[in-house]
């Protein structure tokens, strides 16, 4: 067994981790700092991309002194990332040409609308296994080039580079302008819009149609492999980076959901649920997102189902920071057991619309069914109960796309500690939900990648032998108070419907 120890950095939506993690798969230590969370408008977030760079080195200094361990000590480093989020740099300065655009951002909504115009949002959806929507990055680089002055100028004269957030960290961390990689996975790719499914390349056509130079783009890599070395002006000098997967697909990896039919959610700023489908592109007939699960290496491409939630935790967030209702994220499962069920009170958080099954980008979020009766402790509940509820419906989608309904759902994130929530979870779906005893499956997902790139383990097996279950919720609710729960959820969503419209738009 290795005496020696893998670094993931988790560059998440609101904030930046470096984890060690031994062999066993447990954490060793953490670094982690929080970066701006900035709003210019009503539908606009935003990240400081030089904020989030600086944050990155300083959680690697973290996690190394709290462990009292040195780059000598870390076999190789992996890389996990919010997905979406779309960083365009100068090549040559290293600096960012506007702020991160982040994946919950709708500002593009009327380049989603010129491009859905006369071929509908399935446009480009047998090749790249997504629907038209303001989320993914394609439109989020379409939308700085036409609108930041100067910036399509100096792309098209090969100036400029895109990434998500791995391929902006990547680049910084193997040298940035003294010969950086330019680099992402083939899962990250599938977020954009632009990575065709089948030849795993960017597709010409379909970038020609968005107008982004092909310059501009990273080279498609497999999720593990080497893909460089930290360069010498960092901590970790000269040590391997050899994985990276998107947040959720790591989450996956992380939770050793390596074959066919098995699934996980992952509970964070907003929630995800993926079905691993093989190596078999299957789409979606119920508002599903064909995606990748995972490349290892030469080995053949694993694909995947996701229904993607856009807000979860933020729900929670949003009720600390905009509302004052909690000082405190934990104060939400306190006020919630105050109270024996939701008084009739349902929030749907389509702040960003509603994304899977629904993809409804003119839905607005919304709080129904008060009455005098309704307090805080209802709201706290009801904030809980909407991401257990969004679940549900994406679960159901799944086992509509499915052969085989799901038994059981593997559970990970931010709020999988929430007890209240997790009994509700498995209360509303009707079947068990399983938490793993390392929670950090995100984190842990990019070193898994990371670490089988060089031999630290050895193959799927061993990763599979690391998992063990933390805790089981087993449903406890009636069959009748369940459907009930969910009719009328289903009829709080559709409140949210139509909000926006033309006289809407610019508010």
């Amino acid at each position: 067994m290795s005496s020696k120890y893998v670094l993931a950095i988790d560059q998440g939506t609101t904030s930046s981790r470096a984890i060690v993690f031994n062999h066993a798969g447990d954490v060793v230590s953490v670094g982690q700092k929080e970066h701006e969370q900035i709003f210019p408008a009503a539908g606009w977030v935003e990240h400081d991309a030089n904020e989030i760079w600086r944050n990155v080195r300083e959680v690697i200094g973290q996690a190394l002194s709290t462990s009292n361990l040195t780059r000598h000590d870390i076999e190789v480093v992996g890389i996990t990332n919010q997905r979406e989020t779309t960083v365009v740099w100068d090549r040559h300065t290293g600096e960012a040409v506007y702020n991160a655009i982040v994946w919950q951002d709708t500002r593009t909504q009327q380049i989603v609308d010129d491009l859905t115009a006369q071929e509908g949002i399935d446009r480009y959806k047998k090749r790249v296994g997504l629907p038209l929507a303001t989320y993914f990055s394609g439109t989020k680089i379409k939308w700085i080039l036409e609108n930041v002055p100067g910036v399509r100028e100096r792309a098209e004269a090969g100036d400029l580079l895109f990434g998500t957030t791995d391929s902006w960290v990547l680049w910084n961390l193997t040298g940035g302008t003294d010969g950086g990689v330019h680099v992402t996975d083939v899962t990250n790719a599938s977020r954009t819009l632009f990575m065709d499914l089948q030849t795993l390349d960017w597709d010409e056509e379909i970038l020609k149609d968005f107008g982004v130079p092909r310059s501009m783009m990273p080279e498609i890599r497999s999720s593990s492999e080497i893909y460089g070395r930290v360069h010498t002006n960092q901590l970790l000098r000269e040590t391997p980076v050899a994985g990276i997967l998107g947040d959720q697909q790591a989450a996956t990896f992380g939770q050793a959901a390596f074959t066919a039919g098995s699934a996980k959610n992952t509970y964070g700023t907003g929630c995800f649920l993926i079905f691993n489908t093989g190596t078999e592109i299957v789409h979606s007939s119920n508002g599903l997102l064909t995606t990748m699960a995972y490349k290892l290496g030469e080995q053949a491409p694993v694909y995947a189902l996701e229904g993607s939630i856009a807000v979860a935790g933020s729900l929670v967030q949003w009720l600390r920071d905009n509302i004052g209702m909690i000082s405190t994220a934990a104060q939400i499962e306190e006020l919630a057991e105050q109270v024996q069920d939701n008084g009739g009170v349902y929030i749907v958080p389509a702040f960003s619309g509603l994304f899977a099954p629904y993809w409804r980008s003119d839905a607005r979020g919304a709080i129904v069914g008060l009455t005098r009766y309704a307090n805080k402790h209802h709201i706290a509940r009801a904030a809980l109960e909407a991401t257990a509820f969004q679940t549900r419906e994406v679960l159901d989608a799944v086992n509509a796309d499915a052969e085989v309904p799901l038994t059981e759902l593997k559970v990970d994130g931010g709020m999988v500690a929430n007890e209240r929530l997790m009994q509700f979870q498995a209360d509303i779906l009707g079947v068990p939900v399983v938490r793993p005893k390392v929670a950090e499956t995100t984190a842990l997902g990019a070193a898994y990648a990371a670490g089988l790139a060089v031999g630290f383990w050895k193959d799927l097996g061993e990763l599979e032998s690391n998992w063990s279950e933390d805790k089981r919720w087993h449903p406890a609710l009636a069959e009748a108070e369940r459907e009930r729960s969910l009719r009328l959820w289903k009829k709080a969503v559709t409140r949210t419907f139509d909000w926006v419209d033309e006289d809407t738009k610019a508010d």
